[in-house]
Order: structure tokens, then sequence, then C-alpha cells
């Protein structure tokens, strides 16, 4: 009996440390404190992008640093954090699952791993991305809502009030403009990330390293930013109406899917309206992507893993 056990435990230890599972590890654990550091920002973009232009009696948050400011003031200090439970769960399966499946999908896809072309970079991070996401999207549009909610809500309540009013396929609203938000977002960070860190490290610039691996996250975060804002934008708005059919006023626009939020927005508000929260998106990615990769790279939580298994 005792054997047994001790053969499951060895088991279950060899496939944490699996190259599967290092990288599982790696990118749950850096996904983790990335969402946590970067949340506060993350909720000022919600709140920007849900910030219709012209839209009178309604307090108009003029930028990043003001939208943060008056939360705090108004909300309190854990209204930045509001959605952080969907949101490590949503980032944390997500990531994970999209970090796992990109090397496989880039390797299948070119034969010569390290060594594969930009574009076979960029189609595995876009495709590993939107499969992860696809399975994740109730918890982000549970996120979403919280976020954009200025009183204070359940997950509960929120689970009930889509499900009551929409269905399960409520806890799939903005899936289409989510995965082409995600392609782009994971094409930049995983496959513009592992393209310059490549390149930077082959042609002398930084040795494999911290600077190598930060600079890198810079670039993939600008990348993320500059491609993605338009879909996020539009995935902000549908996810966020969501279970909220019924309560649409005359002076409100619900929007019937991507297309139409996306012409929308644009007749309405104009095309600066799809780029509402860049700024906060820009620095979320640059942290995030920096705080993601150095955790990955480090390997902090492959070696935490070992330690625990050679103790034992």
């Amino acid at each position: 009996m005792v054997l047994g056990e001790d053969r499951r435990r060895r088991s279950w230890q060899a496939s944490l440390l699996s190259p599967s599972g290092e990288r599982l590890i790696a990118s749950t654990g850096g996904a983790t404190i990335a969402e946590t550091v970067t949340l506060p920002i993350d909720t000022a973009k919600v709140r920007l992008q849900l910030q219709k232009s012209g839209a009178r009696n309604i307090r108009q948050y003029k930028g990043m640093m003001d939208c943060m400011i008056l939360i705090y003031k108004e909300e309190g200090a854990t209204a930045l954090f509001k959605g952080l439970g969907p949101a490590l769960v949503r980032q944390i399966c997500y990531t994970g699952l999209s970090f796992v499946l990109y090397e496989p999908i880039r390797d299948a896809m070119s034969g010569k791993g390290p060594d594969a072309g930009f574009m076979n970079r960029l189609i595995a991070g876009g495709t590993a991305g939107a499969i992860g996401i696809t399975v994740m999207n109730p918890a982000e549009v549970i996120k979403t809502k919280m976020q954009g909610n200025t009183s204070s809500t359940s997950v509960r309540k929120l689970v009930v009030d889509v499900w009551s009013q929409e269905g399960i396929v409520g806890f799939w609203a903005g899936i289409r403009p989510n995965v082409t938000r995600t392609f782009l977002v994971c094409a930049a960070e995983l496959g513009t990330y592992d393209q310059a860190k490549h390149m930077l490290i082959s042609q002398g610039v930084f040795t494999d390293g911290p600077l190598a691996h930060l600079s890198a996250s810079a670039i993939a975060g600008l990348a993320s930013a500059s491609t993605s804002t338009p879909a996020d934008v539009v995935k902000t708005r549908l996810m966020n109406q969501a279970g909220q059919q019924h309560e649409v006023s005359q002076h409100s626009l619900y929007y019937r899917g991507m297309f139409h939020a996306f012409t929308s927005i644009f007749k309405n508000e104009g095309v600066g309206a799809l780029y509402k929260g860049f700024v906060p998106v820009f620095w979320r990615k640059i942290v995030w992507c920096s705080s993601f990769f150095l955790s990955c790279e480090s390997h902090t939580m492959n070696l935490f893993w070992r330690i625990m298994v050679d103790s034992r």
C-alpha cells in the first residue's frame, strides 16, 4: 500500500517536472503575479472604455490617473481590485493553457523550434491564445461586469443575472471580439516576445538574462497594446451589457454583435473611441508582460517545486 502511494506520488511529481508541467507551473505563477499587480490599471481601462463620448449627466474620467484617483476616493481602494477572483481564475487557466500550447504549435508549424520564423511565432501565439480564451470567456464576462459596476456586487449575483436573462449563451457574450483581441494579444505577446528575445540575444545586444527578457517584454507589451485596443473596446462594451438587455433605456444603445458595436462606436463616438483606454492598456501591458515573462524566465516556480520534491 505504501509502495503504491509512493509510486503515485513520484508519478505526479514527474508530471509536474516534465517540460509541459514546468511551463504550466511557470506560466500560472507568472500570471498570478502579473494579474494582481496590474488589476487596478485594468479596472481604470474598463471604466474608460465603457465611458461613452458626449454622454451628459455622467461623470467623465479625464484619463488613467484621474480615473484611478476618483475610484479610490469615491469607492475605496478595494474597488481598484474588483473582479480579482474571476480575473485570477481566467488568467491562470487561460494563460497556463496558452503558454503550454504555444511551443508545440510553433514547433509543429515550423519544425525548427527556437529558430522558427516570426510569422510562425505570431500565428502560434495567436492560435494558442484563441483556444485558451474560448474556454475561459465566462470568467472574463463576470470580471468585466464587476469592474464596470460602481456599486458593490457579488460574483453569485452577476452569474444569476446573466443566467436568468440570457442563459448559458450570455457567458459567451463578446466571444468574437474577445477571440479576435486575444489572437492579436497572444500573437503580439508570445510571438513578439519570442522573436524579440531571440534577436536581442543572437545579435549580441544582450546575453540571455533579465535585461534581454525585460527589453523583449517591453517590445511585446507595446505591440500588444497597439494592435488589440479597438477589439478590446468592442469586447468590453459587449461583455458589460450581458444580462442587461431588459434594462436598456431609450438613451442607451444595445449592441447586437461585434460588427454592430464596432460601426456604432465609430459612427457615434469617432475613431478615437476605439482607442479609449489606450494609455492604461499600454502601461498595463508593459507591467504585465515584464512581470509575467520575468517570472517565467526566472523559473522561480519551477525551482520552488523542485525544492519541495527533493525535500521529501
